[in-house]
């Protein structure tokens, strides 16, 4: 399997480029910006998807709280911008008032004027925005919206003291031919107990890997405990919520492919050598394959050539390959390898529950 570029971090990128209707494109995700961006290729993961690690977040939410509070003591501004009131703002107050509120990392990112400049034409013709987003993990805020075309797309990140770490200002794109095809075979959710969406859902501002064909419906998953996917050490995977997690068969199938001894990393350090890390690929007919990655080392349980049921344990969850903490990449594709083949929608056995980013989802009974 072609891995290439699973997951990679930019700590301080942005992106503004002209879009072919016009309007500018700004794309800038900085400072304690937690984005789990996994599982793209190439140049898959774009700067509003980058990453700055749980593992780092201690320090900068300190010096975050400090700057907030130097910021508030000087700022001509009377009114906080915050997720509730940020459209509006955007739309109908001062743009100075949410440039204020950029951290430090995104002021020396991006200037006032280039934030302007982006804005306005961006916002020409937008009657409304609908919100689909609205997210909290590890002391930040995402909160997305969508406009009433559905072609534009604004993505904010605020901390708890309501400093902006990231923004992007987007096209949007849907893919209605495949959104509405899904998958012969029904699968069950591949673990047990309580789960969070990181990333699913069929538009990028719900799922990054949306705009790439061959990662399209994939989803990221964390366990989360009282809005953290972590407690205590950030450095150690056995603090990750999601870390040890067994795994198992989404579906009866024959599995293709495996890899089970790449290391765990220290959270926040990735491996783009290897970057799926462990997994396990299992073939369920009807052209159909199951990817999951990122097992713990050693874990995975079955062989090349095994006969599965739906069920049936297949290792744990790790952090191995090019991941910064403990999460599932799961996705089903119409061939075995990841970078030449298709996502396929898929049909969950239980259709009662969304898996879409943000919301909490009950897997296998425990």
């Amino acid at each position: 399997m072609n891995w290439e570029g699973h997951m990679k971090t930019e700590q301080q990128t942005h992106q503004i480029v002209k879009h072919r209707k016009g309007w500018k494109v700004l794309a800038i995700t900085l400072g304690a910006c937690v984005i789990l961006s996994a599982c793209g290729n190439g140049n898959a993961i774009t700067s509003d998807q980058a990453e700055q690690q749980s593992a780092e977040q201690a320090s900068n939410h300190e010096a975050s709280e400090n700057t907030n509070q130097e910021q508030n003591s000087t700022s001509e501004v009377s009114s906080v911008v915050t997720p509730d009131n940020f459209i509006d703002t955007l739309m109908n107050g001062s743009k100075d008032a949410i440039y204020s509120q950029f951290s430090p990392e995104l002021k020396e990112t991006v200037t006032l004027e280039q934030f302007k400049t982006t804005a306005d034409p961006f916002l020409e013709g937008v009657e409304s925005w609908e919100q689909v987003v609205d997210a909290e993990m590890n002391q930040l805020t995402e909160v997305a919206w969508k406009d009433q075309t559905g072609t534009k797309g604004i993505r904010a990140y605020f901390s708890d003291e309501n400093l902006i770490e990231g923004l992007s200002i987007q096209p949007l794109e849907a893919h209605e031919d495949t959104d509405d095809k899904l998958t012969k075979t029904e699968f069950q959710f591949p673990m047990k107990g309580e789960w969070y969406v990181f990333w699913g859902g069929q538009d990028v501002m719900s799922n990054y890997h949306y705009e790439h064909e061959t990662q399209r419906y994939a989803l990221d998953i964390v366990r989360t405990k009282e809005q953290s996917s972590y407690h205590g050490d950030a450095k150690e995977n056995e603090n990750y919520h999601a870390f040890g997690e067994p795994l198992y068969a989404a579906a009866d199938g024959t599995v293709v492919e495996i890899k089970n001894d790449i290391p765990d990393n220290v959270p926040g350090v990735m491996n783009p050598e290897e970057p799926a890390g462990n997994y396990v690929v299992i073939d369920h007919g009807n052209g159909e394959y199951s990817i999951t990655a990122h097992f713990k080392k050693g874990s995975v349980s079955v062989k090349k050539g095994d006969k599965l049921k739906q069920g049936d344990p297949i290792g744990e969850l790790g952090n191995s390959g090019n991941s910064s903490e403990a999460h599932l990449h799961f996705q089903v594709s119409d061939g075995p390898d990841l970078f030449t083949s298709r996502s396929m929608n898929i049909r969950w056995a239980d259709q009662s529950q969304q898996l879409t980013r943000g919301n909490t989802i009950q897997g296998l009974p425990e």
